[in-house]
């Protein structure tokens, strides 16, 4: 299952948006993308990352909150060319997405709150190496028997 959803992180040039897609089984950000916009275009580009760096097998069930972003034609139709089945959160329930609202909150919390970007160039270059860098190959997990993104990856893959 992946699931999906968008954050807002302040920079001195406005918000910047990051787009992220995350593999529950693995706790690992399989996709993700930033734009100073939230349009649908940055939510594609975080699914396309995801699928082509992790090939889903066909049945996939990608979960998201009911963001037009999701629902809009053009990301549906590339859900469906991966083979994947669109979940959406129950109207007014957030928790649905629980797992994903986890990560952004840790990335806000071990990262965002700490820093302050004048550019959009400075907190794209954090927000990588934090996902990239130490999110998915050094951060524990308690949910994956504290092993990281990446160990927990290795064992599923063999």
């Amino acid at each position: 299952m992946w699931l999906a959803d968008i954050s807002y992180i302040p920079t001195g040039e406005g918000w910047l948006y990051l787009a992220a897609v995350l593999d529950l089984a693995m706790r690992k950000i399989v996709g993700w993308a930033m734009r100073d916009h939230m349009r649908t275009e940055l939510t594609l580009a975080a699914l396309m990352m995801a699928a082509q760096r992790q090939r889903p097998l066909r049945g996939l069930v990608h979960h998201s909150d009911r963001g037009s972003q999701y629902a809009a034609g053009a990301y549906v139709d590339q859900l469906t060319a991966i083979g994947a089945t669109a979940s959406m959160n129950r109207t007014g329930n957030c928790y649905d997405n629980a797992p994903m609202e986890s990560f952004f909150h840790t990335l806000k919390v071990e990262l965002v709150h700490q820093c302050r970007w004048a550019t959009h160039v400075e907190a794209r270059q954090a927000l990588f190496g934090y996902i990239e860098g130490y999110y998915n190959r050094h951060r524990m997990h308690s949910a994956l028997g504290h092993l990281t993104p990446e160990q927990a990856e290795q064992r599923m893959t063999g």
